[in-house]
């Protein structure tokens, strides 16, 4: 499993804007078959920050999600709606298993 935590800084007023964009994009994500979870978390104390927790079976279907139309539409979505440019950071996947994911 790989998976990819990327860091989004929101502009304060466009923080609903980028929620919706974003959710719209993680429940076209989780169709695709390389897609084992697609988590957006919004923190607590600072609500323009997020994380989008992306978990691929493969370095490929990572590849591939960059692919998609509903990526490209979110990512030209939001691109303004950043107050700083996001950021990742890749992980390789230790418990659960592949078998403990979706």
């Amino acid at each position: 499993m790989f998976v990819v935590h990327v860091f989004v800084h929101v502009k304060p007023d466009r923080v609903d804007a980028f929620e919706e964009a974003t959710v719209e994009n993680a429940r076209n994500s989780v169709r695709e078959p390389g897609v084992a979870r697609f988590d957006v978390v919004q923190q607590v104390e600072d609500p323009t920050m997020f994380v989008l927790v992306e978990a691929y079976r493969t370095t490929e279907d990572a590849a591939t999600h960059k692919q998609t139309a509903h990526y490209a539409k979110w990512r030209d979505s939001v691109q303004d709606m950043m107050a700083e440019p996001r950021a990742s950071t890749k992980f390789r996947a230790i418990f659960p298993d592949e078998a403990g994911w979706r």
